[in-house]
């Protein structure tokens, strides 16, 4: 009796410190996550596993590995905040699968996603032709977001976190000698690490500083 006792009172614990975890970790569907944070639950899920199975062990032992991981995490999510560059490292980074209604069969090959992959989404999403589709970006979560050609025009940001994002550039059949001679004639072109968000819309460039 006093070892359901004891897993009655492990699993009530558990279950709230790991409510707890999750919320430290931050607010994110399941359907975003990145496989950093399928390699975390995943590894938390085996500790809260064997913290059931041997109550024989202190609960402070089998806890401290996830308490390891809440720090990663912690020190990851820093990390990413502060760096577009260790965001795509980490998390990934979208990638056009559809161009204007052409498929890019090479960068499908590169992300092994096929055709009834890309078919499947699209019923989903009720979009019945790829000849519809403006741009199909194949999201870090293995969604895939599509904008058609009947939808308002797409806003690519072209500096993100001041780093320049050189492949919306080229989408959009420009260079960063004219990004900069855009940015020269606001009086950015010296501040680009102090750009936090600029984006080319209205045939107009729109920036938003850093704030701290």
């Amino acid at each position: 009796m006093d070892t359901y006792i004891e897993i009655l009172i492990r699993t009530v614990f558990l279950y709230i410190f790991i409510i707890v975890v999750f919320r430290l970790m931050g607010k994110r569907e399941v359907g975003e996550l990145s496989i950093m944070d399928l390699v975390v639950f995943v590894l938390i899920a085996e500790c809260v596993a064997f913290a059931l199975e041997d109550v024989e062990k202190p609960i402070l032992q089998n806890i401290f590995p996830i308490i390891i991981l809440l720090v990663i995490q912690f020190i990851n999510s820093l990390l990413t905040l502060k760096s577009k560059k260790m965001r795509d490292v980490i998390d990934g980074d979208p990638s056009l699968i559809v161009r204007d209604g052409i498929i890019d069969q090479e960068e499908m090959r590169k992300q092994r996603y096929n055709l009834d992959d890309l078919f499947q989404q699209m019923r989903e999403e009720r979009v019945p032709s790829v000849q519809q589709i403006d741009y199909a970006f194949l999201e870090p979560s293995g969604k895939i977001s599509i904008f058609l050609k009947s939808d308002d025009p797409l806003i690519l940001p072209l500096i993100v976190d001041g780093y320049i994002v050189e492949k919306h550039l080229k989408l959009l059949n420009k260079d960063k000698e004219w990004l900069h001679n855009e940015l020269k004639e606001q009086g950015f072109d010296e501040r680009i690490k102090d750009i936090f968000y600029c984006c080319y819309e209205n045939n107009k460039i729109y920036v938003q500083l850093k704030t701290s």
